[in-house]
């Protein structure tokens, strides 16, 4: 790993990243914290010391521990629209097939296996459940490979700020679209089957605020 060994990972925290041995580890880890409504993101030791992650800090920590594990810790920015939140995955490869590893308020937001072979297709596998807590799929846009290890001039590891600041270069890098403006005229609202399974243990202090809301 890039890192100056003054700020290395401690013995304790390396035993933890020992026992997330592969991607699957890494996602029942975030699976069993809390999820975070404070509003500050954390850095991936800040995780570990406090125990709780949001979907921006949490692929932050996944990030890290695939490093760990000998993965390049690379991000992916999912961008809704202005009715809802982003989301941010940590991407890794298996055999040339992308999967992910998510911290989510929502029920399918979370893993995927390493089956895909674009980003774009491994982004429309969210597409269907991505949707607000009025039942309004969001789901617009995902980006381009973020990569941590270019990141120099901040401590993303081990800093006890807030990592807000990555968020937003995270969201300046390019953007596709994944539907068109007349697809988006075609899109139906999640039914009530869909919405109960999706928001399943959800807790609506961390959900995005909208009218109309079915909470």
């Amino acid at each position: 790993m890039n890192i100056n060994p003054r700020d290395s990972w401690s013995s304790a925290e390396l035993r933890i990243f020992k026992r997330l041995s592969t991607p699957p580890k890494i996602q029942h880890y975030l699976d069993t914290l809390p999820y975070n409504i404070d509003p500050i993101a954390r850095s991936p030791r800040q995780v570990l010391r406090h125990k709780r992650a949001h979907c921006f800090d949490g692929a932050l920590f996944a990030a890290a521990a695939l490093e760990v594990q000998g993965y390049p810790p690379l991000l992916m920015d999912l961008r809704a629209t202005d009715e809802d939140d982003d989301h941010v995955l940590a991407i890794y490869q298996e055999q040339g097939h992308y999967g992910a590893i998510a911290k989510s308020n929502y029920t399918g937001c979370r893993y995927r296996d390493p089956v895909y072979r674009t980003l774009r297709e491994l982004a429309m596998s969210y597409f269907n459940i991505y949707f607000n807590l009025a039942g309004k799929k969001t789901l617009r846009e995902y980006s381009s490979l973020f990569d941590l290890r270019n990141i120099s001039d901040f401590d993303w590891r081990f800093t006890s700020e807030d990592v807000d600041t990555l968020g937003f270069r995270l969201d300046r890098i390019r953007h596709y679209r994944l539907i068109s403006r007349k697809q988006e005229r075609l899109l139906i609202a999640a039914d009530d089957r869909l919405f109960r399974a999706e928001t399943l243990g959800l807790d609506p202090r961390g959900a995005h605020k909208v009218k109309n809301s079915r909470l």
